[in-house]
């Protein structure tokens, strides 16, 4: 029995392997054309040195000219493909440390993630042994992104013929970053991308693995969500009106529902105005018909896009947000004007004090100023450094904001939809950061 939808992404450092798992996932699951299994071994990359029987895997996801010639991911490339038990979403997420924006990106929209360690990388002179800093911070950047499920495969465990001390010592050492990170403890498994070992199928070259393989781990995972806020949250993205000048005027709110759910005839209040009002007809989109009144439906659930109709004519406009009258009393969201927020640093200039940001917060617009940085994550001993002065790219700090005027939103450990936020450089236009609200107030 299927067993829905798992979208899921890869993480590590460069040359790790992660485009080759990818690949051997979709070779052994019988996911490649013949025509493009055909095109693979006439463009085999030099970084494989293969017979010509092989094919090189990695070419199933890296398809730009420019990951082919310098042999490194750049560019998320998403791949499709089923099995017996469910459908899978895989990201192939870039390991280079210059393109961990796009790493960023995967992560928000995958449920699980499957970061790689190359065994022939990690040093085990030390104890724990050793792990590459770009593995922290990707193990980091999970975490504060709330991937939900986590699971570790270590690669290239046959060039260390299959050594269980070897994989038992990088064990202890993810074991150790997952409690420095507050990460729960992932699932470990031993692999070999190139050859497969474990990857589809168990293994008889690690008769001292007893767990599953990884996509055996995939086919088994429960990805029910675990809500930690069911409360209703629609953000209006937009205000629709069929004929300004008629009398039976149709004025409708578009938006996706967050979380929670919405019913016709529910008393719903609009904030941060507080107007409180009824719900009078729900549309959900189908992505090729228009929306009509009498094709309206009863019900909308969390990740549905949806156009409202209300009872009453009141002013409702974008970055307004829609929720339950009476979830508005149990589960507030905040109206703030200042935030404290974990924050991934992803452009190229560093964080200024002095400049100008804007912040978009689900579908509304602020200025926002930096007041000040209060920790900067040092992936290599994975202590929270205070006092720092600035942010550069790719670090990943706690920071205070103030905002021009207030937004209504909730804590991104409560909703992820609403908790969420980028700030945006004011004079390039440039995506800057990716946020994460841990506290506010007005």
């Amino acid at each position: 029995m299927k067993q829905g939808v798992v979208r899921f992404m890869t993480a590590g450092s460069v040359d790790d392997g992660k485009s080759t798992l990818i690949g051997r996932l979709l070779y052994d699951t019988k996911a490649i054309l013949a025509d493009q299994l055909l095109a693979l071994s006439k463009a085999r990359h030099a970084r494989v040195k293969a017979t010509d029987a092989d094919v090189d895997l990695a070419l199933l996801t890296d398809g730009l000219e420019a990951e082919r010639e310098q042999g490194i991911t750049i560019d998320v490339a998403y791949r499709y493909f089923v099995t017996a038990k469910r459908k899978f979403i895989v990201a192939d997420a870039p390991g280079h440390e210059q393109y961990t924006r796009n790493l960023v990106t995967g992560a928000s929209q995958s449920d699980v993630a499957v970061i790689l360690v190359d065994a022939t990388r990690v040093d085990y002179s030390t104890q724990p042994a050793g792990l590459l800093a770009q593995t922290k911070r990707h193990a980091a950047i999970i975490r504060m992104l709330g991937v939900r499920h986590v699971v570790v495969a270590v690669n290239k465990m046959d060039l260390l013929d299959f050594d269980k001390d070897a994989f038992d010592a990088i064990k202890i050492a993810i074991e150790a970053l997952a409690g420095k990170i507050g990460l729960t403890s992932p699932h470990l498994i031993p692999v070999c991308a190139l050859r497969g070992d474990n990857v589809v199928d168990k293994s008889a070259s690690t008769p001292w693995y007893d767990g599953p393989s990884l996509l055996q781990w995939l086919e088994d995972l429960d990805i029910t969500a675990v809500r930690k806020m069911d409360a209703l949250r629609v953000p209006v993205q937009y205000v629709a009106r069929q004929d300004g000048s008629a009398s039976d005027d149709f004025r409708g709110y578009l938006g996706r529902v967050e979380s929670g759910s919405l019913r016709k005839g529910q008393c719903v209040t609009i904030l941060p105005s507080g107007i409180q009002t009824t719900v009078a007809e729900i549309h959900i989109s189908n992505g090729d018909q228009e929306f009509a009144a009498e094709d309206g439906e009863d019900f909308a659930s969390a990740g549905q896009p949806v156009v409202v109709r209300l009872t009453d004519d009141v002013d409702v406009c974008r970055g307004d947000l829609i929720v339950a009258t009476t979830e508005h009393v149990q589960a507030p969201a905040c109206l703030a004007r200042n935030l404290a927020a974990d924050i991934c640093w992803l452009d190229t200039e560093p964080m200024s004090l002095s400049r100008k940001y804007l912040l978009q917060h689900t579908t509304n617009t602020v200025f926002a100023k930096v007041k000040g940085i209060r920790q900067v994550l040092d992936v290599h001993t994975l202590l929270q450094g205070a006092g720092a002065q600035a942010i550069q790219t790719n670090d990943i700090g706690l920071i205070d904001l103030v905002l021009q005027r207030p937004i209504v939103a909730d804590l991104f450990d409560e909703s992820v939809g609403t908790g969420a936020f980028v700030l945006i450089d004011d004079a390039t236009k440039r995506t800057v950061a990716a946020g994460m609200i841990r506290h506010a107030s007005i």
